[in-house]
Formats: structure tokens, C-alpha cells, sequence
């Protein structure tokens, strides 16, 4: 893990602190919009050329771990969350869209480096890592559409526009240009150890030029943070426990459910945030929900591979007493 991954939270807390700085003067403000949308493009394009999605058919070797974290990521959570959302944040349609964008991506990346603190199955948690980007790309609209499509927050015309534009482009880029260094493996291995780390850096300049451009009605909205808590906590302790219940009725070793857990668990933000900059210009507050989750996700999360390092270590005592 680099420094700029160990220091992520912390990036992009000094992001959003830049961009309302630079945001109080008016020639930065009026024209940091027209950069957004070009960062995010970057970002997400690098972000898929490092996806290993030749290696996609690893998560096959273990076809009961895969259905089980694919049911509960992509049928148990959306329905979950709109629950959540409907109980909680029904009268404030912007933060609903954006929880919901949250709660529906399953993260790709640094849930690895939590399962990896938790003594999970890293190996199997990286096999699963390019489906569930590939299920999440394609199902983040329709989730979108159908639980978010009566607030009317959503724009069809604008909102298909935006993931083609967001979404589509760079991951046909990124197919592309695999499929160019297909046969210069070394020039490829070269080349995604240079650009490991740009997604980070390209999301803060993203969420910095956000800020910047939104500044002022985002910091007469910052009670977002406290409609955001009470779901999310409801989120990470619901699935958690389900987690490892459903690790334990599998008979997943201890392993293998730290994966479950921590896969079902860690949401992915930056592609979410990447669809509501483009297609919810005008609702800000959407932005801000998706920079506010990573900011209490990343605590829960470090605090959650603790929790399971201890329960392990319980475990082992117990089998020896045994």
C-alpha cells in the first residue's frame, strides 16, 4: 500500500478544504466546474486499466463464496439501503440519491488492504474485485431509476448522457489500450506501477474543483453530515452481522467470511461520485453526500478488522481448549 493509499481519508478531507478555499474567490469559483468532468474521465480510466478482468474467471473456482457475495451486494444491500433511505431521508431527495448511490457500489479497492489487516482471504476477495465492478457499472443506473426515479432529482436525457460519457468512454479506453499491451507485458507492468496511485490523486483534484465551484451552498448544508450517520451505522452493523451469519451457515472459514464481511461492507465512492458530478450538476448536496461517506466508512472499516482479528483470536483459543 502506498503513502497516498494509507493517507486516503486524509486527502480528501484536505481536497474538500482547498477547493472551499479556493472556491471564495470568484474567478476560480465560476470556472472550476469545466474541469470536473475531465478529471473524472482520467480517473475512472486509469481506475479500469488496473482492473484485472482477464483474471474474472478466478471468482468461478469458488462459485458458492461468488453467488453468496453477488446476492448480498447486489439483491440484499439495494433493497436494504432503500429501506434506509425511505425511513430516514425521504424528505431530502438530493442526500436519498446520494446514500443511495453509496450504499449500491461495492468497493474495488481498498477493502482489499482492511481484508488483508483482518487476516481475510485477500487472494479470493481479488478474484471477486473486477466482477463486482463490472455488475456495479451496469446495475448502478438501473438501481438509480427504479429506487431514485420519484424523487424527482433525475433527469433521464442528462443522467444517460453523463454514465455514457463518465462511465462508458473510459472503460472502453481502458479495454482498448489492454488489449494494445497485451503482448508488451513488461511495457504493461511498467506502465500500471507508474499510474497505481493517479486515480487518488485525480478523485482530490475532481472533489477540490467540486468544492470550489459549489462551495457556498455545500457549507449552508452541512447538516447532510448528521442525516448521513444514523442510516449508515444502521447499514455497516445490519451487514455485518448478516455477514457473518451467512458466512457461518455456508461454512465459510474464518477467512473467507472476513472477505464476505468486508466486501459487503466497503462501498466505492469514487465511481458513484464520478456519475453525481456529471449528471446531478445542479444538486451539489449529491457530491457531498458520496465525499462524506468515505470520511465515516474508512473509521468503521479499520475499526471493523479489528473487531474481526479479535473474534479470530477467540477462535483459535477456543479450538485449542478443545
Amino acid at each position: 500500500m502506498s503513502l497516498i493509499e494509507k493517507w486516503y481519508s486524509v486527502l480528501i478531507l484536505a481536497a474538500v478544504l482547498i477547493g472551499l478555499s479556493l472556491g471564495q474567490f470568484e474567478s476560480i469559483s465560476a470556472h472550476a466546474e469545466l474541469v470536473i468532468m475531465p478529471l473524472l474521465v482520467v480517473m475512472l480510466y486509469v481506475t479500469f486499466l488496473q482492473i484485472p478482468f482477464r483474471d474474472i474467471t478466478k471468482s468461478g473456482k469458488n462459485v458458492t463464496f461468488t453467488i453468496t457475495a453477488l446476492l448480498i451486494n447486489f439483491v440484499w444491500t439495494p433493497l436494504f439501503a432503500a429501506a434506509l433511505a425511505f425511513v430516514f431521508l425521504a424528505d431530502h431527495p438530493a442526500i436519498f440519491i446520494g446514500f443511495m448511490m453509496l450504499m449500491v457500489t461495492p468497493c474495488t479497492d481498498w477493502y482489499l488492504i482492511f481484508t488483508g489487516i483482518a487476516k481475510g482471504n485477500v487472494a479470493l476477495s481479488t478474484a471477486i474485485l473486477p466482477l463486482n465492478l463490472i455488475v456495479q457499472v451496469i446495475l448502478l443506473p438501473v438501481y438509480l431509476l427504479v429506487f431514485g426515479g420519484a424523487t424527482g432529482v433525475i433527469e433521464l436525457s442528462l443522467f444517460v448522457e453523463s454514465v455514457a460519457i463518465v462511465l462508458v468512454i473510459p472503460f472502453v479506453l481502458a479495454l482498448c489500450t489492454k488489449a494494445f499491451l497485451r503482448q508488451k507485458r513488461q511495457l504493461a507492468d511498467q506502465l500500471l506501477a507508474r499510474v497505481s496511485t493517479l486515480p487518488i490523486v485525480f478523485l482530490c483534484l475532481a472533489i477540490a474543483a467540486m468544492f470550489a465551484s459549489q462551495g457556498r451552498v455545500l457549507l449552508a448544508n452541512l447538516d447532510v453530515l448528521w442525516y448521513m450517520i444514523i442510516p449508515l451505522f444502521c447499514f455497516f452493523l445490519v451487514n455485518f452481522i448478516i455477514s457473518q451469519k451467512v458466512g457461518q451457515l455456508m461454512k465459510f472459514s474464518y477467512k473467507d467470511r472476513t472477505s464476505l464481511s468486508l466486501t459487503t461492507l466497503a462501498r466505492n465512492s469514487p465511481i458513484a461520485l464520478a456519475i453525481a458530478m456529471t449528471a446531478f450538476p445542479d444538486e451539489p448536496l449529491i457530491a457531498l453526500t458520496l465525499v462524506i461517506g468515505p470520511l465515516l466508512e474508512l473509521p468503521v472499516l479499520a475499526f471493523v478488522a479489528q473487531l474481526l482479528l479479535s473474534r479470530r483470536k477467540n477462535e483459535v483459543e477456543n479450538d485449542f481448549l478443545r
